[in-house]
């Protein structure tokens, strides 16, 4: 069974989070910034299809952590989503260009998230 990386330092959105992975039949990883998330990655890179990524976390935010995961040679090929409250033109374009694959601004329903989610998959 593939595995979701879900990355918020807000544990109530990971759950959130955790629900719609559950309703597209993924299980769910976790991770509370961008350092725990390379150490979630390292170590079940194999298994995961997809990261969801905050933007605004304490230790590692979301955008060195973005870097990170594409200058990674075991696990640079997994898809990122940003999933943040960034909706500036500037933070969109900057994870684009670091390699997020997709984008989505919170607040979010369950449908736009899994739409996200798919078409990432998928494309």
């Amino acid at each position: 069974m593939p595995y979701i990386l879900s990355v918020d330092d807000s544990r109530t959105m990971r759950r959130v989070i955790g629900s719609t992975i559950e309703m597209l039949s993924f299980e769910t990883l976790e991770a509370m910034d961008g350092q725990e998330a390379l150490a979630v990655l390292a170590e079940h890179h194999q298994e995961i299809a997809l990261v969801l990524l905050d933007v605004n976390m304490p230790v590692m935010d979301g955008f060195s952590c973005l870097e990170a995961i594409k200058g990674n040679a075991d696990f640079g090929h997994i898809p990122v989503v940003m999933v943040t409250t960034e909706a500036e033109r500037k933070n969109i374009v900057r994870a684009i260009r670091l390699g997020a694959a997709n984008y989505v601004t919170k607040p979010f329903t369950p449908e736009d998230l899994s739409t996200k989610i798919l078409d990432t998959l998928n494309g």
